[in-house]
This record gives structure tokens, C-alpha cells and sequence, in this order.
């Protein structure tokens, strides 16, 4: 019988939203919440309230891999239109100045877009969720302080411009976490020389998840509470670059119970000395997640709850023992 111990219900996964327009991350998943009976969701990002695309959302047992997953590269694709800033850096918020746009050949844009590439210092928008003296930074601007972020580097793996019509510019971005394409876009303008914003957002990867498999909000209320689990990824799968190491037995036991296992890794640990791997039992359970050493002991770092109960309920009382 599912357990509720937390109030929710027994579903445990990722499930991949391709995020409509004027919603906010928190919108959906208060909805994902409603239409799965799950209230332990969290995300690996959330995407502002005028973009649109991939949202990874992280169900019950799954959240506990957040962290890892919020590490992710990810790719989107964006407008910029030139000539106007605003205190957002995009098109949601109050315009607050606006210059000419001068002609710009392919010559110049690439000039200006290979500033923005790299390990590069960026300053975030006023209106973001970085926190400034214990306070959101939006918390600050909308009381029409000035929350002062500073800088603080981000990576641009690949940043591509074409010009895209009229005051327009396109923009194809491979970056790192922590990197705000509205910023991008506000520097953009800095480095032509006449102020920009980003007016449309895509975000089409996150890891190895692409928006071409995420499920629409229709999609999602169609499916209904009942059928949410038969789109939800295995919890791993945010993670499946991570070895794998079997346990059967009393070694799964003492995994889930946060014990050591010495010498219990038979593959290979990293040069470094440790990696991070992956934890079944030997019938294919995903019970959490473990640094290994290169002499073969396992350390737990994070065990899945759902997972250590059914382990421990499939032992016999001499495997416990």
C-alpha cells in the first residue's frame, strides 16, 4: 500500500513540463501538485513567468536529487530587441530608457557577442531571486530599492547572434548554472552601445533532458491524477552519467541505514580517488546515492526513502539482523 507518511503520494520520479507562457514555476508545480496527489515536488530551475519550455520537476523520493540536477548546462533560445532597457532586463518589466539603435553588420554583433562568452563576471537582473543582506533581491526592487547585486562568474559554453528583423536579435545560448540570459541580453545592448532586453525566452535542454520530450500542461491535465505516473522519468535519471553499484542483501540493508560497506564497489572508482555512483539492490531497486573510494568502500550520501522501505520489508529477520 502506498505510503503518506509525508502527507503525499506514493509517486516518485521526474516529469518533464514544457512551461506556457504567464505561468510561474510555482504555478506549476501547485498544479503538478493538485493533478498527482504529490505535495513533495521541487524543480532544477525555474524559468520566469514570459518564458516558455523545459521545467524538470523532481517528485517525492527524486527531490533529493535536486542538487546535483541544478548543476545541469543548459541551452535556450531567445530574442533580444535592442534600443530599449528595463528594470527586469526583459519584456515584463517598466521601460527605463531608449537610444537609437544604430546599423550593425555581422562584423560588429560578433565584436560585441564574443565579450559574452567564456567564463565571463555577470551581473543579475534587480528583479531575480539571488538574495542580497538575507532579502530576494525582487523583494528589494519591487519597494523601488536597488538591491545591488554585484558580479560573479558565470560560463557561456556557446553563445550564437543573427540579426532577426527590425531591432531584433536571436540568440542560441549554451551555459552553464546560475547564468541569467536576461543579463546576457542587457550586456548585449551595453556592448553595441544602445541598450537591449530580452523579449522571448525558450529554454530547450537542461542535462541530457530535451523539451522535445516534456509534456504540455494539457497534456498533464488530460493524463489526470491517476495516469501521472505511467510520464514520470525513473528518479535517476537526472544522474545517469553517475556509475552504478549492485547491493543485495544485508550490504542493502546497511546502505539504507546509512552504513559504510568496505570493499562492497566491484567497478572502477576515479582517478581523483572518489566518485559519485548510483545505488540499486540487485533486482533493479534505485535506493540512493553513495561516494565510493578508490579502495571499494561505499558511503552513503543520500538514501531514498520509498526505496529503504521496500528493502527492508522484502528482508527476511535473519538478512536484518
Amino acid at each position: 500500500m502506498p505510503s503518506r507518511r509525508d502527507g503525499g503520494s506514493d509517486l516518485h520520479g521526474i516529469l518533464l513540463v514544457d512551461k506556457p507562457p504567464g505561468w510561474t514555476s510555482h504555478d506549476v508545480v501547485a498544479k503538478v501538485r493538485r493533478l498527482s496527489g504529490q505535495r513533495k515536488i521541487g524543480h532544477t530551475g525555474t524559468l520566469d513567468p514570459m518564458a516558455t519550455g523545459l521545467l524538470v520537476l523532481c517528485l517525492g523520493d527524486a527531490t533529493r536529487l535536486v542538487e546535483y540536477m541544478s548543476a545541469h548546462d543548459k541551452r535556450y533560445e531567445g530574442i533580444v530587441t535592442l534600443g530599449t532597457t528595463t528594470d527586469s532586463d526583459d519584456a515584463d518589466g517598466a521601460v527605463i530608457e531608449q537610444r537609437p539603435v544604430p546599423a550593425i553588420d555581422e562584423v560588429t554583433l560578433e565584436r560585441a557577442v564574443s565579450q559574452l562568452r567564456g567564463t565571463i563576471l555577470q551581473r543579475p537582473p534587480a528583479f531575480s531571486a539571488m538574495k542580497k543582506d538575507g532579502q530576494r533581491a525582487y523583494a528589494i526592487a519591487r519597494r523601488g530599492g536597488d538591491p545591488g547585486l554585484g558580479e560573479r562568474p558565470v560560463t557561456v559554453h556557446d553563445l550564437v547572434a543573427a540579426r532577426a528583423g527590425g531591432v531584433t536579435i536571436s540568440l542560441a545560448v549554451h551555459c552553464g548554472p546560475g547564468t541569467y540570459v536576461r543579463s546576457l541580453a542587457r550586456d548585449l545592448g551595453e556592448a553595441i552601445g544602445c541598450g537591449a532586453h530580452l523579449s522571448a525566452l525558450r529554454r530547450t535542454t537542461v542535462g541530457g533532458f530535451d523539451v522535445a520530450n516534456a509534456f504540455s500542461m494539457e497534456q498533464l491535465e488530460a493524463a489526470g491524477a491517476g495516469r501521472i505516473e505511467a510520464l514520470l522519468a525513473a528518479p535517476d535519471e537526472g544522474i545517469r552519467q553517475w556509475p552504478a553499484a549492485l547491493l543485495g542483501g544485508r550490504s542493502a540493508c546497511d546502505f539504507v541505514h546509512g552504513t559504510p560497506l568496505e570493499a562492497a564497489w566491484t567497478g572502477c572508482a576515479a582517478d581523483a580517488g572518489e566518485t559519485m555512483a548510483r545505488v540499486f539492490t540487485g533486482d533493479g531497486l534505485f535506493a540512493g546515492v553513495a561516494q565510493v573510494a578508490r579502495s571499494g568502500r561505499i558511503r552513503p550520501i543520500k538514501v531514498m526513502a520509498n526505496a529503504a522501505q521496500t528493502i527492508l520489508m522484502s528482508l527476511s529477520d535473519s538478512e536484518k539482523a
